[in-house]
């Protein structure tokens, strides 16, 4: 049985499409196809039950995912320690991002842990489903760390350390709030109607709380997975819309922009999984984050 035959079929499992598993291995999607199939003949079992839309476990990939991960994991952490011998750290560094993270220059921490660390390969993933889904990766052991914003209640399995807090500001087309002082209170929204982000987005959850608390409702018929294009379309007037204010930066131009009392807040943490041991990769990147965080926060 070879170790990348166990990494293909993690892949797939984690992926549930051999399309986007194709991609994370960078492998075309015949060879990835072969390559399972070898290792169900080894197996002597079928490992996915695959469908035109979608692929699944069967009972036994699901019993024999866990062992590939823990396989998987021994595989790193014995290359790590020939490597730690040499005075080198190599390996991957799995780091989960947010769309438009501008408050925390977390290009910049890469950089410098690459500078460091040149034999370490860095796969940087985006938050396809919003924090939510970054937290749930996270706590998997599918990223190694991730910058990620879920206000509310501590999140179980992860290790978090707050980086920066924003308030949320309110963003309207000219004229949707005629009259409207400077800050507004979350109780004159009441039954308004609102662009928002997919639920498990941060700013999302935060904004989601705040009318909670407060006792009042609001309506979302338009949701969005991009900052950009929410934006135009709270600027078309299509709805009121929530922004943390270092991602309003550079976009103002067209619309009107309200303080909120109480102000929902944008929480930016970077969290770790508590039931994994980290890599010697994840550890020195960590290291690296705790001292030059200063540097790259944005006041």
């Amino acid at each position: 049985m070879e170790l990348r035959h166990l990494e293909h079929f993690v892949a797939v499992a984690e992926e549930r499409s051999f399309t986007r598993a194709s991609r994370r291995v960078h492998l075309v999607q015949s060879a990835l196809s072969v390559s399972i199939r070898a290792l169900e003949r080894e197996l002597g079992t079928r490992l996915f039950d695959r469908t035109t839309h979608q692929v699944e476990l069967t009972d036994t990939g699901l019993a024999f995912l866990p062992e590939a991960r823990r396989t998987l994991a021994a595989a790193e952490r014995a290359r790590e320690a020939v490597a730690a011998v040499k005075g080198v750290i190599r390996g991957t560094l799995r780091i989960g991002l947010m769309q438009s993270l501008t408050v925390v220059d977390v290009a910049s921490l890469l950089a410098r842990f690459h500078l460091l660390h040149p034999g370490v390969e860095i796969r940087p993933r985006p938050a396809l489903g919003g924090s939510a889904a970054l937290a749930d990766e996270v706590r998997r052991g599918q990223l190694d760390v991730a910058f990620l914003s879920l206000p509310g209640d501590p999140l179980p399995g992860l290790s978090a350390t707050l980086l920066a807090t924003e308030p949320l500001l309110l963003a309207c087309a000219p004229g949707q709030l005629p009259d409207a002082p400077m800050e507004l209170e979350l109780v004159a929204l009441d039954g308004a109607t609102f662009v928002d982000f997919p639920l498990g987005w941060g700013s999302r959850t935060a904004v989601d709380l705040a009318f909670a608390a407060a006792g009042i409702e609001r309506t979302v018929p338009v949701e969005v997975a991009d900052v950009t294009t929410f934006v135009e379309l709270v600027r078309a007037g299509l709805g009121l819309g929530f922004l943390p204010r270092s991602l309003l930066e550079g976009r103002k131009p067209g619309l009107e922009i309200r303080s909120i009392i109480p102000s929902p807040s944008w929480d930016v943490v970077m969290a770790t999984p508590t039931g994994h041991e980290p890599t010697a990769a994840t550890r020195a990147f960590l290291e690296i984050a705790s001292t030059d965080l200063d540097e790259v926060i944005s006041p």
